[in-house]
């Protein structure tokens, strides 16, 4: 049987998950020099049907979609769930992908649907009695927990946009597009949540000498935010 340009409909995305742990998709100029295909044309590879083209945009956003559903949901399985839905969506869509914004704006779009999805279970779940989990601190160094302490404190609408900035460290056209918000928006949002962050850090440091000097940095991306 012919396989269409959206043959990957029916590949198990786990198969894809180990393939992508390999694929290394550089390639080299004429004068050997290797040069990177961007992912805006592995994303149109793809939907013609390239199959090694799939494999390198999930090399390249495997572990910053892990880093994003983790640092949220505080439970890597689901985290890894989260990660391989995530490129299955892609899949399922190819054929109705057009170039309009990076990949990497469209991936992370997928990722906040899937989140939102994820939290509103949760919710429901939660209603029936069933408690979140709960952060594991195990071998996290000292600081980093005190930041996340910190990022709580936040109201959740700026705390997203915040770790948007920080840790996926998207533009701010970016995350203006991603929440459907004017960029000014954005723009203000940061400068609030940067203060009330480094206001927190810095009274909590005044009570603990031993954290000053390892963990207070004024920008939240130099320490803790990982």
């Amino acid at each position: 049987m012919e396989r269409s340009g959206n043959f990957w409909l029916a590949c198990d995305i786990k198969e894809a998950w180990t393939m992508g742990r390999r694929a290394q998709n550089v390639c080299a100029d004429s004068a050997g020099a290797p040069t990177m295909t961007s992912d805006e044309a592995l994303m149109l590879e793809f939907q013609g049907g390239s199959r090694a083209a799939f494999e390198e945009l999930f090399a390249r956003y495997r572990k910053p979609l892990y880093g994003f559903f983790g640092r949220r949901l505080n439970n890597p399985e689901r985290a890894e769930d989260l990660v391989q839905e995530t490129f299955l969506a892609v899949i399922r869509a190819a054929s109705r992908y057009e170039p309009r914004a990076l990949v990497r704006t469209y991936l992370y779009g997928i990722a906040l649907n899937l989140l939102a999805a994820e939290r509103r279970k949760f919710s429901t779940s939660s209603t029936l009695g069933q408690s979140a989990p709960e952060p594991k601190t195990d071998g996290t160094p000292e600081y980093v927990i005190w930041v996340r302490q910190a990022m709580e404190k936040l109201d959740s609408s700026d705390r997203e946009i915040l770790m948007l900035r920080e840790y996926e460290q998207l533009s701010y056209s970016d995350i203006a597009e991603l929440l459907r918000i004017p960029i000014n928006t954005v723009r203000s949002t940061l400068f609030r949540s940067r203060l009330a962050l480094k206001s927190y850090l810095g009274s909590e440091a005044k009570t603990n000498p031993g954290l000053r000097a390892s963990a207070w940095q004024p920008h939240p991306r130099r320490r803790g935010m990982q």
